[in-house]
C-alpha cells in the first residue's frame, strides 16, 4: 500500500524540499516482504477508511497520509503536508471553510488519540493544530513555521488588502505586532513561462513592483520579501527580517 509521502505525491500535496526519495509503502503487521532498493517499508494496521485508489494505485487515504507524514517527516515537511492537505478539505478560494477546517481538526484529534503512546503521535498533534489550509505553496507554510519558531504569534494568512479599482489583492503573511507582511517569493513566479502566463520576464517583475508600492503605500506596512534559502532556518529568516529593520520578539 502507497503512503506516508508517496501518497502525499498521489493525492497532489506540494512538497517541500523533495528530491528523490525511496517509494513508501505500509504493510500489514508481521507481513513479509524481500527488500529492494528505493522502497522503504512500514507495518501499521490499515482500516477501510483509510485506504483509496488513485489513478489504479491504492493509497492511503488523505487523512490518514497527512498523519503519517506529521509522525514520520520533520517539521518543515510536516506542516507543508497537513496546510496543502487541509486546503483540500476546507479551502476557499484565499480563505476556509471555518467548520469545515474544525471538523477536519477534530478528526485528526481522534486519530492522534487512538496512537496516543506510539512514536511521532506529539508532533503530529502539533501540526494538526497548526496547520491552516489558507497557505497556498510549501514556501509560505514554512514561512509560517520559521516565523513562529522566532517568537511571531500573531500570523496572520493571506491577508487581504484593497487594491486599485476596487480590486483586492492578498498577501502571504501578516505581522501584526511588526507591521510587517512577509511575501514567498519562489522564484517560479519569474522563470516558469505557464506561471507568467505569457507575459514577459520584465512585465512580471514590473507588476509585482507597482503591487509592492501600493500595499506599503496604502498600509504603511513593511513588505519582506524572501526565497527558500531565506526560510531554509529560523537563523536565515531572523537575518533577513533583521536587514529589513523588523524587530524581532523578545
Amino acid at each position: 500500500m502507497v503512503s506516508h509521502v508517496s501518497a502525499a505525491v498521489l493525492h497532489g500535496l506540494p512538497q517541500y524540499r523533495f528530491r528523490g526519495q525511496p517509494v513508501e509503502l505500509t504493510l500489514p503487521p508481521g507481513a513479509r516482504a524481500a527488500s529492494r532498493p528505493g522502497i522503504h517499508r512500514y507495518r501499521d494496521h490499515l482500516d477501510g477508511e483509510d485506504v483509496v485508489e488513485l489513478d489504479g494505485i491504492r493509497c492511503t487515504s488523505l487523512e490518514r497520509t497527512v498523519f503519517d507524514v506529521a509522525r514520520t517527516r520533520g517539521l518543515e515537511a510536516s506542516v507543508s503536508c497537513a496546510d496543502a492537505g487541509l486546503r483540500c478539505v476546507a479551502g476557499e478560494g484565499h480563505g476556509v471553510d471555518v467548520a469545515k477546517q474544525e471538523a477536519w481538526r477534530d478528526r485528526m484529534r481522534e486519530r492522534a488519540l487512538q496512537a496516543k503512546g506510539r512514536r511521532g503521535v506529539t508532533a503530529a498533534r502539533w501540526v494538526v493544530e497548526f496547520a491552516d489550509g489558507r497557505a497556498e505553496l510549501p514556501g509560505e507554510s514554512v514561512s509560517r513555521l520559521q516565523l513562529f519558531r522566532l517568537g511571531f504569534r500573531d500570523l496572520d494568512v493571506q491577508v487581504p488588502v484593497a487594491g486599485p479599482k476596487d480590486a483586492t489583492d492578498f498577501v502571504d503573511i501578516g505581522l501584526a505586532e511588526a507591521e510587517t507582511f512577509w511575501e514567498f517569493d519562489g522564484e517560479g513566479k519569474y522563470r516558469d513561462a505557464a506561471a507568467r502566463a505569457g507575459k514577459s520576464i520584465d512585465d512580471v517583475m514590473l507588476a509585482e513592483k507597482r503591487r509592492e508600492d501600493w500595499i506599503r503605500g496604502t498600509t504603511r506596512w513593511r513588505v519582506c520579501r524572501g526565497g527558500f534559502r531565506d526560510i531554509a532556518t529560523p537563523e536565515t529568516l531572523a537575518a533577513r527580517l533583521r536587514s529589513f529593520g523588523v524587530r524581532l520578539p523578545g
